[in-house]
């Protein structure tokens, strides 16, 4: 999705507020499908009733957050199209590359950064930054985080820690 320009906002760990359309959601799945059905008797009796679930919640049933309409009322297709192919990644001459291994990390300046396993056998780009120690952390053109080297554990195959940062874009923060 990236690679496609989308960009991916998170919620704050800890904070289920953050996802209270979700959360809604699923409370409405689990009473008006999952708790009214008898168990499923195979893999098309289930789709059968997930159909008419997503038919009736978003084609029949009225939603109190759109004013009683139903949401394929609020419903409009994408006007960008889907490209046959994919965009290279490309980065700056001077940015250091690295490509994430099988298990989501790259090492840097003998040191392991876990970056994530959604980005498995694609290049990350490492960029230094404010001082010789700190590197911003891009895949494409979506900034990752940030990378300090002077935090002094050089222990092989010991990760840095990898979390969200609490800010009002969320990003992804590496440093001890």
């Amino acid at each position: 999705m990236l690679r496609l320009g989308v960009d991916i906002r998170h919620g704050r760990p800890f904070h289920p507020q953050t996802q209270g359309k979700e959360e809604r959601f699923h409370g409405t799945l689990q009473v008006e499908l999952l708790n009214q059905t008898l168990p499923w008797l195979d893999l098309a009796h289930c789709q059968a009733g997930f159909d008419h679930f997503r038919q009736s919640y978003n084609l029949v049933r009225p939603h109190q957050a759109l004013h009683y309409a139903v949401p394929a009322s609020r419903y409009q297709p994408s006007a960008r199209c889907l490209p046959l192919t994919l965009a290279a990644i490309d980065y700056l001459s001077s940015d250091q590359v690295r490509i994430v291994k099988s298990k989501g990390e790259v090492t840097f300046r003998n040191q392991f950064f876990y970056i994530g396993r959604a980005f498995v056998g694609l290049p990350i780009a490492f960029r230094q930054a404010h001082s010789p120690d700190t590197y911003d952390v891009f895949f494409s053109w979506k900034w990752l985080g940030f990378a300090d080297l002077a935090c002094g554990q050089k222990i092989k195959y010991r990760y840095h820690s990898i979390y969200l940062d609490p800010l009002p874009i969320q990003t992804y923060s590496f440093n001890c």
